[in-house]
């Protein structure tokens, strides 16, 4: 019976000094809602600045409003630039078809392509155009069309509905452990794809292709004009838009015939190569102890152009936002720094907090053909080892990305981190009855905690109600602030304020897992795919 209860105490003791302050819950909570200005803040983001591309106007200004927010509520604020590209704008656009009847279509612009230089009409030819080999299917058939390169398939209808909360069986079966894989060869399949776009781009243009047309990935007249060669030296030189896939069906639907659908484009985009730097928002909650680190929040406020931006992510931005002001308005004084961080470029491949880990966190070798830019650096960057620590690298104790829209959190990823599960339950349990309970094992990616996690320090990504996130906003031309969730974001704020402030304060840091090396190949016998 003593050697058990030995066990047990040395098993609870380390939980004990991570104790959660309760009382300053109360008045986090307190203030984040009879006090709460997260959806102004959303608000002021979309509605008056709107879409923020990166190095966009919208984008500098938007990088000028928060810093100025930050500092008003008492932080200190720096603005880290990384090296990015192009700015660019949408300032007008219409898409016609205008025989064999007059309609407008439903179309956008693709980021970072050229404009028409005034209205142009064409016939449209459809070409779907998926690889390189299918080049030779249209050589001598393109001139003076707008080429529909995207195969239009059929139409879909929902089979579920577009908006839902998460159930407890949707939880549990989040608490899921998935083994990492390792495939050497998935670099250079990414790699290719990216220069294919360059590719399809100049063949069109030795085609005399007058414009490129695709079709939205999804139905419902919605639109995302994304876009990625937005550096000088892969700018496109062939006008692209994308048309909604009811617009684009009727389109092909008509080309099978003797007469093809003519259509008539007017897009009218501005370039800005004034400044090829992208800025993050750095601000500084400063801690007691200067030597005891640094606890960190973060969400990106780039976006694409079609919307503006709301779920993705001026919500994870307010939150972020708001949870900084909750805790300089409460004047707390944690023992570590807590750091808010606002990314930019993270919808061209996390390029912003890439650059935040490689000028403070750690260093990777880089290629044998030199510096990788644009969306080719994304791919690259954690197949190469051995990663070498910066000096900043042990401050750094705990990250947390709010990127999943404005659903309400229900829970947190470990992110494979076995050794943090009762930590984070403990940050998490004054917060059952607002419906956050979970603490998933299972490893997430895809937005702003992965660089951290591929350096091997802790990035985590919180559990969100997905509402219409997936099915509708995101990307799309519908992502504005009537989707967003006040009371969702409410509590957002302040599980975000008590979790960092929780860790600001923790006697010891969360246990940190082994710094990454080579791996070897998940599967040694695979044969490589074709692509």
């Amino acid at each position: 019976m003593r050697a058990i209860l030995l066990a047990t105490s040395l098993i609870a003791a380390p939980l004990a000094a991570q104790s959660v302050d309760r009382d300053a819950v109360n008045r986090i909570i307190d203030e984040g809602t009879s006090h709460t200005q997260v959806m102004p803040i959303a608000q002021h983001l979309t509605d008056r600045i709107g879409p923020r591309l990166p190095n966009s106007p919208a984008m500098r200004e938007a990088e000028r409003w928060t810093e100025a927010k930050f500092r008003e509520w008492g932080l200190s604020v720096a603005k880290e630039g990384f090296e990015f590209g192009r700015g660019w704008t949408i300032e007008r656009s219409s898409v016609r078809m205008v025989t064999p009847r007059p309609v407008q279509l439903t179309a956008i612009p693709i980021a970072w392509t050229p404009g028409t230089n005034g209205r142009i009409t064409a016939p449209v030819i459809v070409a779907p155009i998926a690889e390189e080999k299918d080049f030779a299917d249209w050589r001598g058939k393109l001139s003076g069309k707008v080429v529909m390169v995207t195969r239009p398939g059929e139409g879909s209808e929902p089979g579920e509905a577009p908006f839902r909360r998460l159930t407890g069986e949707d939880l549990a079966k989040a608490d899921s452990w998935r083994e990492p894989v390792f495939d050497p060869a998935d670099t250079d399949r990414r790699a290719r794809r990216l220069d294919f776009a360059r590719k399809l781009d100049a063949f069109l243009k030795s085609e005399g292709a007058v414009a490129m047309a695709t079709m939205s990935s999804r139905d419902g007249k919605l639109l995302h004009g994304s876009g990625y060669l937005f550096t000088r030296d892969v700018a496109p030189a062939v006008p692209a838009i994308e048309i909604a896939a009811e617009d684009y069906r009727r389109l092909a639907r008509l080309s099978v015939g003797d007469a093809a659908p003519t259509i008539e484009i007017d897009s009218q985009v501005r370039f800005d190569d004034s400044d090829a730097t992208a800025y993050n928002i750095i601000a500084d909650l400063p801690g007691t102890d200067p030597k005891a680190g640094y606890v960190m929040a973060g969400a990106h406020f780039d976006s694409w152009v079609a919307g503006d931006g709301a779920a993705d992510n001026a919500a994870g931005t307010a939150v972020v936002m708001e949870a900084a002001r909750i805790l300089s308005t409460l004047k707390v004084r944690p023992k570590r720094t807590i750091r808010f961080a606002l990314w930019n470029a993270e919808e061209q491949g996390l390029l912003g907090s890439l650059a935040y880990v490689e000028q403070h966190i750690a260093a990777r070798p880089e290629p044998a053909g030199g510096r990788d830019g644009g969306l080719a650096r994304f791919y690259g960057w954690t197949n190469r080892f051995p990663i070498t620590k910066k000096p900043g690298y042990d401050a750094m104790t705990a990250y947390f990305n709010i990127d999943n829209g404005s659903g309400r959190i229900r829970g947190i990823n470990a992110e494979n981190n076995v050794a943090a599960v009762p930590t984070l339950r403990e940050w998490l349990s004054p917060f059952a009855s607002m419906g956050a309970t979970t603490v998933a094992n299972r490893r997430t990616g895809s937005t702003d905690h992965y660089f951290f996690q591929s350096v091997g320090l802790q990035g985590y990504q919180f559990i969100q109600d997905p509402l219409d996130y997936g099915s509708r906003l995101h990307h799309t031309s519908v992502d504005t602030y009537d989707h967003l969730k006040g009371p969702d974001m409410r509590q957002n704020a302040i599980i975000l304020a008590s979790i960092l402030l929780s860790a600001a304060n923790a006697e010891r840091p969360l246990p940190r897992p082994p710094l990454p090396t080579q791996p070897v190949a998940t599967d040694p016998y695979a044969i490589p795919e074709k692509d």
